[in-house]
């Protein structure tokens, strides 16, 4: 996620990415003009996040769906959440090792997904690994978190090799053959990033005239996603989803950070990403400008 740093003091990057990345609920305005990148405040596509957990333990789905039910009625997840969108501060969370011996809970996630899930030095962040830290102590077990490509998060739940995926996942369909779905937990949509300058959508003023846009562009303009996530299906068109998809060409990253900094470097012309990490990337980047 910080590939996109510049050549500029360890000390003055240390300070500005702490800012950017425990404060992607600041409100501080800037002149866009100035911004490397922005987030077209506009809501492309509705959806829901959810726990993905292993079909052969239907105890565990039983115990995940009270545990949501639980932290959203005590007010615990508006807390997790205040710390990542609001003043609160993100506790770190660790992880045990890998042991068969032990009664362990073995999470899925792919740490690059802020601000549900991501890593500064050797800990784990974000509202999913809180989350997971409470289920697991709920749960009386101990913690360790699996990091993968998105791809392979519900798969490796699928094969029994981690007990439950927590990475910002949408509840789909097609997963539910690898995974079954804990309650929802999180509403979330896809928003378009652009460069700082780019005057095309400022106009408008709901997703349908983005689209329009989006619509006029050819095989020539790319846009870049990341793999496996709803931006990639919203982009190349899904069936399930009710997506059409655009004939613009679909560029697919391990991260959205990597697409945000390929957009810089004007390999994209834009990125469509989940929001919160929309947020969150932009503002790290911008950070460091």
């Amino acid at each position: 996620m910080k590939k996109f740093i510049k050549a500029i003091s360890v000390m003055m990057v240390v300070a500005l990415l702490a800012t950017a990345l425990f404060a992607c609920g600041d409100n501080t305005t800037k002149d866009p003009a100035a911004e490397a990148v922005k987030v077209i405040d506009i809501e492309l596509t509705q959806e829901e996040y959810a726990f993905g957990v292993d079909k052969t333990q239907p105890e565990l789905l039983t115990q995940v769906n009270a545990f949501i039910a639980k932290i959203k009625g005590d007010g615990t997840f508006d807390e997790i959440c205040n710390k990542y969108f609001g003043d609160g501060t993100p506790t770190a969370v660790k992880s045990a090792a890998l042991d068969p011996s032990k009664d362990q809970l073995v999470v899925a996630t792919n740490a690059a997904f802020e601000p549900f899930e991501y890593t500064v030095g050797e800990d784990y962040y974000g509202i999913d690994m809180e989350i997971a830290a409470l289920l697991a102590q709920e749960l009386g077990m101990e913690l360790v978190i699996s990091n993968m490509d998105f791809d392979s998060v519900c798969l490796s739940v699928g094969q029994q090799k981690c007990d439950i995926a927590m990475a910002g996942l949408t509840i789909k369909p097609d997963r539910e053959e690898y995974v079954n779905f804990s309650d929802s937990y999180y509403e979330a949509s896809q928003k378009l990033i652009v460069k700082g300058d780019d005057t095309t959508f400022d106009a408008c003023t709901d997703a349908a005239s983005v689209e329009a846009i989006l619509n006029t562009y050819d095989a020539s303009v790319k846009i870049g996603v990341q793999n496996g996530t709803t931006g990639q299906f919203y982009v190349e068109g899904d069936e399930e989803w009710g997506f059409a998809g655009y004939e613009a060409t679909c560029v697919g990253y391990k991260n959205g950070s990597l697409a945000v900094q390929d957009l810089i470097n004007g390999g994209l012309n834009y990125v469509i990403i989940d929001s919160a990490p929309a947020t969150c990337i932009t503002e790290a980047i911008n950070a460091v400008q």
